[in-house]
């Protein structure tokens, strides 16, 4: 493909994350950092674990993003009885017909919200293993791939710990990201309770009922293009040691792997992109180490009575480890 191209692919990418980007803080007001990863996971082609309290507009964030490409957007609301089946779906038998139907489950979908995941068992949350990894779902022998693009969100409570079930570290490993999301800053709070109220102005409608910006293929070429951003060996070199410091510190039991290099590097190109950038430099890499990291490391037993937490720790790594400077 010549440089022309090239360009013209390039632009075009940069300019539909633009109105994404644009779409998404219009309606989930007060979240940026929250939205500009989940766009980084979604053209990285990765899944995102969302960590905070209720009523902070996680629901409203994935159907808006569902929305902007025209996708399908399915909600699992996870609970202790929940069976595998009531995620995957089961082969049926049909008496009129005098055979088996498969009945799809909610996977099938473009954009799954898994709500209070850690609700769930470890079997039924294993259930997410193969469809998070190999984008199909076997039912009775039958593999069925599920649409594209395919990306779970999952959430998870840090405060109501009865009654939950932690993550197997198998599955933590299949998120992309692990991200926080806050409580939204006074003038954005004030900014959301005058939208909805209507306080000063008409009151917002509850669904957004938005044109959508794009149809679901774009975002397969949202990802191709992110695949092409540049990467210097001495920024590939920076993330392998970024990775590494975290097996040799005091403060961690257990480091971060090699998908982390790997999901480093894709994360850091979706970003440079995501800022209309064709390559990536080291503070791309910067930005997105902790929500690539922060669920892969597991902190020591001595660092938890010290009252650290895995951000803190990584924090120290990444203002100890040097950058390439050019």
């Amino acid at each position: 493909m010549n440089s022309h191209i090239d360009n013209i692919r390039f632009d075009a990418a940069i300019a539909a994350l633009a109105q994404l980007r644009a779409r998404l803080n219009e309606q989930v007001m007060g979240q940026t950092a929250v939205v500009d990863q989940v766009l980084v996971a979604l053209i990285a082609n990765g899944h995102v674990l969302i960590e905070g309290v209720p009523g902070l507009g996680k629901t409203l964030l994935v159907r808006v993003l569902a929305e902007c490409f025209a996708g399908t957007f399915r909600r699992i609301q996870f609970t202790p009885d929940l069976m595998p089946g009531d995620i995957t779906g089961h082969a049926m038998f049909d008496m009129q017909e005098n055979r088996f139907r498969m009945c799809h489950g909610p996977v099938f979908t473009n954009l799954l919200l898994a709500d209070e995941i850690n609700r769930a068992p470890a079997k039924t949350q294993a259930a997410l293993l193969e469809v998070m990894q190999e984008r199909q779902v076997t039912i009775d022998g039958s593999a069925l791939a599920v649409p594209q693009p395919f990306m779970v969100l999952a959430t998870q409570n840090p405060i109501e710990h009865e009654g939950t079930y932690p993550l197997p570290e198998a599955q933590l490993d299949r998120f992309l990201l692990k991200v926080y999301i806050d409580y939204p800053s006074a003038p954005d709070e004030l900014g959301i309770t005058r939208s909805i109220t209507g306080i000063g102005s008409a009151p917002r409608a509850a669904s957004p009922g938005l044109a959508p910006l794009m149809d679901a293929g774009a975002i397969g070429a949202l990802q191709q293009a992110a695949e092409a951003v540049a990467v210097d060996e001495q920024v590939l070199d920076y993330v392998v040691r970024l990775v590494r410091a975290s097996r040799n510190h005091p403060a961690l039991l257990r480091g971060a792997g090699t998908r982390a290099c790997i999901a480093l590097v894709n994360c850091a190109r979706a970003h440079a992109l995501l800022r209309g950038e064709r390559f990536v430099v080291p503070d791309d890499v910067k930005v997105m180490a902790l929500p690539v990291m922060r669920h892969r490391v597991t902190l020591s037993a001595s660092a938890e009575i010290d009252g650290l937490d895995a951000d803190r720790v990584l924090a120290g790594i990444i203002t100890t480890v040097d950058a390439p400077r050019t």
